[in-house]
């Protein structure tokens, strides 16, 4: 059963989330941003995943949020006098689109602190005993993310090289609009 506090911050998530999105304000929204990757990170400790809680709220809540504030110093702010970013139907049609088919898979999942989990230990438990003897890697967590996973990883790191990138492209500019 979600408690009221489960639903009070998954409302802040989903209202911080809606803010950032649609402020006009850089600063602002860059704001609503960290408190939404807060908010998360307070998500994943209730999924009691306190681990990815504490790794959302040190990237997405503290080091993006550095990240962001060291974008805008460089960059200029366009002169403008609306609060809020003006959505297209189009848009909002793809976001309610997208937001339906989340919420589609909700009740395939299993409830809160349940006794049967997404995972079962069979996964873990073959990675323990092959791991070895599958990728000649002693070191059973990095046969996991280097072989086993291989591919995510890689992906992972392009997403991360194409952040920094990105961050360089933009600091290096005079304007930004």
């Amino acid at each position: 059963m979600v408690s009221a506090l489960e639903v009070a911050t998954l409302v802040f998530v989903l209202g911080t989330a809606l803010t950032a999105a649609l402020l006009r304000d850089v600063l602002g929204a860059i704001i609503a941003f960290a408190a939404y990757s807060l908010g998360v990170s307070i998500l994943w400790v209730f999924l009691q995943a306190p681990d990815v809680a504490l790794t959302e709220a040190a990237v997405g809540a503290g080091v993006m949020t550095i990240l962001f504030l060291l974008t805008i110093v460089r960059t200029v702010r366009p002169p403008t006098d609306d609060l809020l970013e003006s959505v297209g139907w189009r848009g909002v049609a793809a976001g309610g689109a997208l937001s339906t088919l989340l919420l589609v898979t909700v009740p395939s999942l299993p409830a809160i602190g349940s006794d049967s989990p997404v995972t079962t230990g069979e996964v873990t438990a073959y990675y323990l005993e092959n791991a070895y003897a599958d990728t000649h890697v002693e070191n059973a967590v990095t046969a996991v993310l280097a072989a086993y996973r291989g591919f995510d990883t890689l992906g992972e790191a392009v997403v991360v090289f194409a952040a920094g990138v990105a961050v360089l492209v933009v600091l290096r500019q005079e304007e930004f609009v």
